[in-house]
């Protein structure tokens, strides 16, 4: 397979060029770590940004972080915890989940997956922390987006396209993301013995709750395996993450534990265990490619928070697959048995009743081959993507076929 691996931004804007002129499609990839994610691409050129990896621009005191698009997620946030500041929206590691090499994760990756960790319930996900994109578009020209302002009214905030279309749209080379201080403690509080609904009842309580949760997440019995050895085994945990000051962190965990006696009584977990269990949590390690259920497909679902336990609970049932709910139940890893089409049929037909969509996050190479791994649109709203892909890349020259089985994205 040919690769081409540009040294700046000129050079990705020559490279499109000369793959419009020969018609030759390109895979957009940094270090590949989620090129295992979707379709196969429809090409054999890769355009690797992996040398564009400066971080251009760090202004703490305005949380505002320019970097290129090839930069190593671990190391832009090391530099970041050096000045005590984070990506609130916690970014996933899917290295363990899919059983790639850690720390290559880049941030042209964050950006274009879109993935966000448990504080997205509270902080938003990557979309609405990134302020500004530099890219080159399907024509073989650069463009500039947004800027490195949080309030930027200039016109339509075109970058947020860019989040989440998985390289279908442009190739970006440096994005402006807005960066936040990182709270000084954090404690969890442990909820034992619930079951999904319950679970689900306490989520919402404590989310509706005035003591600012950060995080909240259900794990039924099966789950609890590995990393979350800190948790007792033999039950079910409901886990609310509270971060901040440490004097409001105690008060408000005193508070809420009264809110939730109800349910059942919590247990408090230190700041660093509470560390080590969301981020086993945010990067699904559970459900490790090198784990008890490596060779089971992995479901990402997202629904409406109020359906999401009703709905695992009828997935745990008939398919005997094991569960996580996040985001108060909005988000739920499902590791499922494997099967020809990985329960493909049966999973949508259930998230569609709901509302919702179901993204096939690992399988077998066969499987994605004969599955849909990002969920059928409606047809207005593929109709809307299609307009949108024409503005953007009218050649389908960027990542022909991620997104659409035995097609064009």
């Amino acid at each position: 397979m040919e690769a081409l691996r540009p040294r700046d931004a000129p050079d990705v804007e020559a490279a499109v060029r000369d793959a419009l002129t020969s018609g030759q499609p390109l895979e957009i990839i940094g270090h590949g770590t989620k090129r295992a994610i979707g379709h196969a691409s429809a090409t054999n050129a890769v355009l690797d940004l992996s040398a564009l990896s400066a971080v251009t621009l760090y202004e703490p005191h305005e949380l505002v972080l320019t970097v290129q698009a090839g930069a190593p997620v671990q190391e832009v946030q090391a530099l970041l915890a050096a000045k005590h500041q984070e990506f609130a929206f916690e970014p996933i590691n899917t290295a363990s989940l899919l059983g790639t090499q850690p720390r290559l994760a880049t941030i042209g990756g964050m950006v274009a997956s879109g993935l966000s960790g448990p504080r997205r319930v509270k902080a938003g996900g990557v979309r609405d922390h990134l302020l500004g994109v530099h890219a080159v578009s399907g024509f073989g020209e650069s463009f500039k987006a947004g800027g490195r302002v949080v309030k930027n009214v200039t016109g339509y905030d075109l970058c947020k396209l860019v989040a989440g279309s998985w390289g279908t749209l442009a190739v970006m080379t440096e994005v402006t993301l807005k960066v936040m201080p990182k709270a000084e403690t954090e404690t969890t509080l442990v909820l034992t013995g619930l079951d999904d609904m319950r679970a689900g009842e306490a989520m919402t309580a404590a989310l509706g709750s005035p003591f600012d949760v950060s995080a909240a997440a259900h794990l039924p019995r099966a789950a609890l395996r590995g990393p979350i050895e800190q948790l007792p085994r033999s039950e079910p945990a409901t886990l609310i993450r509270l971060e901040g000051i440490p004097a409001s962190v105690t008060n408000r965990a005193d508070s809420l534990k009264r809110e939730l006696a109800a349910f059942a009584t919590p247990d408090l977990l230190n700041a660093a265990m509470s560390a080590k269990v969301w981020e086993a949590l945010r990067d699904v390690t559970p459900f490790a490619a090198a784990g008890p259920l490596g060779q089971w497909p992995v479901w990402r679902i997202v629904c409406p928070p109020a359906a999401g336990t009703r709905l695992g609970e009828t997935l745990a049932r008939e398919t005997g697959g094991e569960l996580i709910y996040d985001w108060g139940g909005g988000l739920i890893w499902a590791a499922l048995p494997p099967a020809p089409d990985a329960h493909a049929g049966m999973v949508r037909a259930k998230v569609d009743a709901v509302g919702g969509h179901a993204m096939l996050v690992r399988s077998a190479d066969a499987v994605r081959a004969m599955v849909d791994v990002f969920h059928p649109q409606a047809q207005g709203t593929a109709a809307l993507n299609r307009r949108i892909k024409l503005g953007f890349d009218p050649q389908d020259i960027f990542n022909r076929g991620r997104l659409q089985r035995g097609g064009a994205t």
